[in-house]
């Protein structure tokens, strides 16, 4: 691949890795922003990773616009995506599938969905080529995603399943995006997955909701200690399918400040992931469960 770069007025460089989303692409890009932040080089201040892209923002008094764009591209050439791993962490998200909040939700806005007569998962299903509701459920949760961006609003994660590309779940927006969106929805809009960190506006598809805070500025939950912000780019999720009398657990536990995430540090890489996908997703989500 061979990054475009861009100047966006005097302190902003945008980096195109590809114009196509891919594994590839997204962990290039996090190579290289990881590789940028470990150089400290003078007057970037920040370093914002993206799908298959990144932009940095810049002090041009202390480094030069063409200087800076040579960094990078030395940068960039030391990227060796064959050997790369990534030092980053496998994490358990309980989903609550098909729940009431996001039913009731959906059923307020059918005339800004495609399909009236249908709910989000039933569409979803279909048109992915599901044998119903059960079946899509399993397709979502049975295989990671990892995290590819946090934002649009505060800590929302975007994710990218990590699968074979004729097996990617593809479902569009709404025709017009809601007014409403229940916190903690797990939607879906194109190749994305995303949880909506905070309850709003939103136009992707609602497929369930997790009991588990992910944006939390007074931080009392284990998992956010250190930042109210959970998410970081690079990480690596597996939905898990619950019912609601462990929901409402869950809730509670959230509430007193006791709810635990099973988080698990991991070392991924590509080039083993992309040589088997299957096998390797399989060994990756066992650190889940080992001792």
């Amino acid at each position: 691949m061979t990054v475009r770069y861009t100047h966006g007025g005097d302190e902003f460089i945008f980096a195109e890795i590809s114009e196509s989303m891919s594994l590839a692409a997204f962990f290039e890009g996090m190579a290289i922003t990881r590789a940028l932040r470990e150089r400290a080089v003078p007057g970037v201040s920040e370093i914002c990773p993206a799908n298959a892209s990144y932009q940095i923002r810049y002090d041009p008094e202390q480094v030069a616009p063409a200087a800076m764009v040579e960094i990078l591209r030395e940068i960039e050439a030391g990227i060796d995506l064959d050997n790369l791993r990534l030092e980053t962490r496998v994490i358990e998200v309980p989903v609550l599938y098909n729940d009431p909040w996001t039913y009731e939700t959906l059923m307020r806005f059918r005339e800004r969905h495609q399909d009236a007569g249908s709910t989000d998962l039933e569409y979803a299903a279909r048109i992915n080529g599901y044998d119903g509701v059960d079946a899509f459920i399993a397709a979502h949760s049975g295989a990671p995603w990892f995290v590819s961006m946090v934002g649009f609003v505060a800590g929302l994660p975007f994710m990218f399943q990590m699968v074979e590309q004729e097996r990617q779940i593809e479902v569009p927006k709404y025709l017009r995006p809601r007014t409403d969106t229940p916190k903690h929805t797990v939607g879906h809009g194109g190749c994305f997955a995303c949880i909506y960190s905070v309850r709003g506006a939103g136009g992707y598809q609602m497929f369930g909701v997790t009991p588990a805070p992910i944006f939390e500025p007074a931080q009392r939950q284990a998992h956010l200690r250190e930042s109210m912000v959970f998410f970081r780019p690079g990480d690596i999720v597996k939905f898990k399918p619950i019912s609601r009398a462990e929901y409402d657990t869950a809730e509670a536990e959230v509430e007193a400040g006791t709810f635990l995430l099973n988080i698990r540090p991991v070392s991924f890489s590509l080039a083993e992931f992309m040589a088997a996908p299957t096998q390797y997703n399989t060994r990756l989500l066992e650190t889940l469960h080992a001792a």
